[in-house]
């Protein structure tokens, strides 16, 4: 739908269209410029009020004879709008939307197009360093709620022409503003077509999850897949790094995690802090990180397997037995500790922050404590548990976690039930589920291990010094 000729036939259908007498931050202020009438339009708590005073006294200066001499809306604006981001448009759904987005619309008598000014200010908090993912080096800023201030946090890092910011509207409701992020002539192109064909395909009423409903929608629908397929992070010079080896970044409006796309298995073994680092201390830190993402999934069934299997332990393991009888079984042991530990975090995120701390060391140790006293538990149980529990902080993915836990789990059951068979089925059905697995750009969840690329695996393996090449 079009803007009409006639100016009143104009702002009866705006006002129809924005619904103003049924809300009340939706404002629409008539204004008389000379002779002329016209009508802004926006929503109140997104303008400031020295803006609007400041564009609303240059209307005063304009006389009857500019009229005469100003035949479009576009040199109306260029004359008489003191803003730097003006637009001027004749679609009735595109000026609705830009007001609803948080900028001024405005309809002036004589014109048949309507002027779009960008004087938009959204409520915003401090770009402080994010609580998941702190550095001991290093700046200590983190993405906002706020798209533009996260593009500049970009910008500041990267002053290249070549960033690309390119930004798509995802939800028929919420027309949220999505932005992809990448580098020109670095990024796999084949992988960039791949990704707007599927932000374009999205048909979704609203992202109201923020980026983990666009994730749903662009993610095959796996339900029994829990391995992510993107990683999140809400430090600008991440983000950055990323984008600066050829990864892209996509950023959504009110929400303040990036999405780097794709990602793989291989690429949870970095963190932010090995690039703080020596090369040395870097190498070592990933290698420990390797370590423990082995141990958390595989200590507890390895043990376990042992435990029911004692002519497996060799000598020098011999301290791993449980000594002393117990009514409950091992297995259900495990699973109840298991249980428990999620029981412990869910109330822990629904605690006062004053108290969570205190509340997490208290309430391990107290059922911990009492749980092995009782006879309820082995110490074992209790202490290998606890060391898979501290373990999963050590990457910052919560949802890899959970799928490291799951698999887990799956372990113990299959070697509850059929011993050794049951374990190498389940090593080998989370081998299969692995290869099989996709990232959202469609490449194999174990490159560059799948198909084998030796430079890119080892430097996802080994802190790299930079250099001229590899920077």
């Amino acid at each position: 739908m079009t803007f009409a000729q006639d100016y009143t036939s104009n702002i009866s259908m705006l006002d129809s269209e924005l619904r103003l007498k049924d809300s009340f931050d939706l404002v629409g202020r008539d204004l008389k410029i000379d002779k002329h009438n016209a009508k802004l339009y926006f929503v109140d708590g997104f303008c400031k009020d020295e803006i609007m005073v400041k564009i609303m006294s240059y209307f005063l200066k304009a006389e009857e004879k500019d009229f005469k001499n100003l035949k479009t809306a576009r040199e109306f604006a260029n004359k008489y709008v003191p803003y730097v981001e003006t637009d001027v448009t004749s679609s009735v759904s595109a000026f609705v939307k830009a007001v609803l987005s948080g900028g001024i619309g405005m309809v002036v008598e004589g014109y048949s197009d309507a002027i779009i000014i960008d004087a938009r200010t959204y409520p915003v908090r401090s770009v402080g360093e994010p609580d998941n993912d702190k550095v001991l080096r290093g700046p200590h800023d983190g993405f906002v709620e706020t798209l533009v201030f996260n593009t500049a946090l970009l910008r500041r890092r990267i002053r290249d022409t070549a960033l690309t910011t390119e930004i798509h509207s995802v939800g028929k409701a919420s027309q949220t503003d999505v932005v992809i992020c990448y580098m020109k002539g670095k990024v796999n192109d084949k992988m960039l077509k791949a990704l707007r064909k599927k932000l374009d395909s999205v048909s979704i009423n609203s992202l109201t999850m923020g980026q983990q409903s666009l994730i749903d929608c662009l993610v095959p629908k796996q339900w029994f897949n829990p391995f992510p397929k993107v990683r999140y992070t809400e430090r600008p010079d991440a983000a950055a790094a990323s984008i600066l080896e050829g990864s892209m970044v996509l950023m959504i409006d009110n929400s303040p995690a990036a999405m780097i796309i794709p990602t793989g298995i291989f690429d949870f073994l970095q963190d932010t802090n090995d690039y703080y680092m020596s090369p040395v201390i870097g190498s070592y830190m990933r290698i420990i990180r390797m370590a423990i993402f082995a141990m958390t999934m595989l200590l507890i069934p390895v043990w376990l397997l042992l435990v029911q299997n004692p002519e497996f332990i060799p000598p020098w393991l011999e301290f791993i037995k449980i000594e002393e009888p117990n009514t409950v079984p091992i297995v259900a042991q495990l699973f109840i500790v298991e249980v428990v530990i999620d029981a412990m975090r869910l109330a822990s995120i629904n605690t006062p922050q004053s108290l969570s701390s205190s509340f997490g060391v208290i309430g391990a140790l107290v059922l911990g404590e009492f749980a092995v006293s009782a006879g309820w538990f082995v110490s074992e149980v209790v202490l290998y548990m606890a060391f898979v529990a501290l373990t999963n902080f050590t990457q910052p993915s919560y949802e890899l976690g959970y799928a490291f836990k799951l698999f887990r789990m799956m372990l113990i059951g299959l070697i509850a039930l059929f011993n050794l068979w049951g374990f190498i089925a389940g090593i080998l059905l989370i081998i299969v589920e692995l290869v099989t697995t996709k990232t959202v750009t469609g490449q194999c969840y174990l490159y560059p291990l799948i198909p084998f690329r030796g430079s890119a695996l080892a430097s996802l393996l080994l802190r790299k010094p930079l250099n001229n090449k590899n920077n």
